[in-house]
Order: C-alpha cells, then structure tokens, then sequence
C-alpha cells in the first residue's frame, strides 16, 4: 500500500509539473503572439494608434477644411510643377493630353484665390455645423484592412453614381446648367486647379454626397479619411490634364476607369462622358466618348 501510495504521489507530482511547465511555456508564447499580431504589416493599428494620438486635432472643427484644403493643394502641387516643365521639357510634354494648350499663372492664380475663399466662406461654416450635429468620435480599434478596401470602394462606386446623374441633370437642364455648372466649363483643356473651379453650389453639393456615403455605410473614421484623400486625388488626376504611365485609368484594365483622358474629353466635347470616374454609366445610357471619337 506504501509502494502505491508513493506511485500515486509520484505521478501527480510529474502531472502538476508538466502543468505548470506547459502553462508557463503558454503563458511566454502568448504575448510573442500578440506582439506579431501587433507588428503584422497588414495590420492598421499601429497607424490608427499614430492618428487617436492626434486625437484634439481631429475632434476640432477646424480639422475637416484643413484636411480638405491641404491635401487639395498637396495633390496639385505636382501637377503645377508639371504645367511648368511641359513648356520647356519635351519628354514631360508627350504625356499632356492637350499639348498645344499650356495653363498660365494669369488662369492659374483666380483658380486659386477662388478655392481659398470657397474654403473660408462656405466649407468651414459648413464643416462646423457637421462637427456639432456629428461629434468626432475615435473608436479605439483600428478596422481591418479587407473592410477598409471594401468599404472606400463602394462609397467610390456610390458617388461616382451620384455625380453622373448630377453632372447629367446639370447639362439636359439648361437653367441648372447656365445658373451652377456653366462655371466648371470655363477652361476647355483642364488642370489641377480647375478641380474645385466652380460655383459654391457645385461644390458643396458634391461635397454632400462625398461626406453622407461613409454615414450610411456606417464606415469607421479611419475608413472615411482613406476615401476623402481617394477621392481628392482621383478628382485632381481627372482634371489634371496628364495621362502619366502610373495614372488609374491605365492600372485599371478593361477600360472600366476613364481617368484624365476621359474626362478632359468632357470639356472638350461637352455631351459626353459624365461621370467622373469609372466609364459603365456612360457606356449605359450611350454617352461614352473615346479621345479618337468625334462625338
């Protein structure tokens, strides 16, 4: 009986040993685990965690026109820079679309004064009012990046759509034409800063549908700044006036995205090619233009 007793004192004595052996090699492996979840690159967290840093900035209601406004004139400035060369450096020239016709300062700086003004006068009383009706609220979770390009595509999908049918209405009705839009038409062969060249009605009205897309989609905050700067840059490349070998409409195949090509034909042709981004609508309702087209 000794001799079993021992025996079994023995055996529970290894089996509470390889236990806490076990639990002990666990409870090591765990935050190594947890510390690769943290430094994997497909993660955001880590660059959410940068920006929740940031969080008093981004709960002011000044954020939202600073944001636009920079990132704006950040995305033209390469563009300007281009406008500049083209004149005098051949190999930058071949990629302009209208290569006879150059941007001046003369057009350049009213296109500038105007969106500086548009800015302070209308879009921040604008953002402010968004800021108190909707309250910046950081969650502390990042979202995950398959959402995140799910998410910004389809609100590119949604407004892409809404402003077809906007830019439509605006050239079949005549008053709404010569009342909001006519302005957007002034330069014939866009650039850059003819992006947000256009009435204040124009301008915020597309901006609605910009903003209310992530509301109703319910995106996360990080997933709403992501689109804002998609958007901003696609809608900058279409007024451009380059076709560069790295522009969208050229890394996406098919001729599913129309790019600047497409839409500089718009204000070249005038009935035709109406929705900003993608070419299906148009293809759709039979106002698809290709540059070689005389439509």
């Amino acid at each position: 009986m000794g001799g079993v007793k021992s025996y079994k004192s023995s055996t529970t004595t290894a089996a509470s040993a390889s236990i806490n052996m076990n639990c002990s090699v666990l409870h090591r492996e765990l935050p190594s685990y947890g510390m690769e979840k943290r430094l994997d690159p497909v993660t955001l967290q880590p660059f959410w965690d940068f920006v929740k840093a940031k969080e008093p900035l981004i709960q002011s209601p000044y954020f939202p026109v600073l944001f636009s406004f920079t990132a704006y004139m950040t995305f033209c400035l390469p563009y300007i820079a281009l406008d500049f060369l083209s004149t005098k450096v051949p190999a930058v020239r071949k990629y302009k679309i209208q290569p006879l016709i150059y941007p001046t300062l003369g057009m350049m700086v009213p296109c500038m004064v105007q969106c500086v003004y548009h800015h302070v006068v209308f879009i921040f009383p604008v953002t402010v009012a968004h800021w108190y009706w909707r309250p910046v609220d950081l969650p502390a979770m990042a979202p995950e990046l398959p959402r995140v390009l799910l998410d910004v595509t389809v609100c590119l999908l949604l407004f892409d759509f809404q402003y077809f049918l906007w830019h439509l209405l605006h050239h079949k009705v005549p008053w709404l034409y010569k009342t909001f839009h006519k302005v957007h038409h002034k330069h014939v062969s866009t650039f850059a800063l003819t992006t947000q060249y256009s009435s204040v009605w124009e301008l915020l009205s597309l901006g609605f549908f910009a903003a209310i897309n992530p509301v109703l989609l319910k995106c996360h905050p990080l997933t709403e700044m992501i689109f804002f700067l998609v958007n901003i840059w696609l809608s900058v490349e279409d007024h451009s006036g380059y076709e560069l070998p790295w522009s969208t409409n050229r890394l996406i195949p098919f001729g599913l995205y129309g790019g600047a090509p497409h839409h500089d034909l718009h204000h070249l042709k005038f009935r035709c090619n109406y929705a900003p981004y993608f070419t299906h609508w148009d293809r759709l309702f039979g106002s698809l233009a290709h540059a070689h087209s005389q439509q």
